[in-house]
């Protein structure tokens, strides 16, 4: 927190966005963006899709998939930088993905739940999944696919 917090005052950017980093804070800090970034994608994506009439749960597996490769792309760019995946590409993001369809399947129970059981919007519905599945996969990864590399920011 206190790398974090020194970064922003000194408005350090590049600090806070870029530089390598294995600090766990500033870490999640980032994935929260990429996330986001992610989620948005993957939200848009899934709304597109059911305005041109596919499938509810269709339509969250596309916006899924979407969200997904976004998330690893800059996952790689701007979280775990600092860290080395474990395995080899191919491996690594198909553990990635994988990781990422428990947390598809944590979402369909989440949907289901809200949008079908409870009547909720479909896309508050969402909001409230992606941020339990974003602590999910941000865990899992970090824990199963990367070990410490080197870190420019501590």
């Amino acid at each position: 927190m206190k790398t974090f917090l020194s970064l922003l005052k000194n408005k350090d950017f590049k600090g806070l966005f870029y530089e390598p980093t294995d600090n766990l804070f500033m870490q999640l800090f980032r994935y929260g963006f990429v996330g986001g970034t992610a989620f948005i994608i993957d939200a848009a994506a899934m709304k597109i899709f059911i305005i041109l009439g596919v499938f509810k749960y269709l339509a969250v597996t596309l916006g899924f998939v979407l969200g997904l490769l976004t998330n690893f792309i800059m996952s790689k760019k701007f979280v775990f930088k600092a860290e080395k995946a474990k395995t080899n590409l191919v491996v690594e993001f198909i553990s990635y993905g994988l990781i990422g369809l428990i947390g598809l399947f944590i979402t369909f129970g989440l949907v289901y739940l809200f949008s079908d059981i409870m009547n909720m919007e479909i896309l508050i519905t969402k909001i409230i999944a992606a941020a339990i599945v974003l602590i999910w996969n941000f865990a899992a990864r970090k824990i199963l696919l990367y070990k410490k590399g080197e870190s420019t920011i501590k």
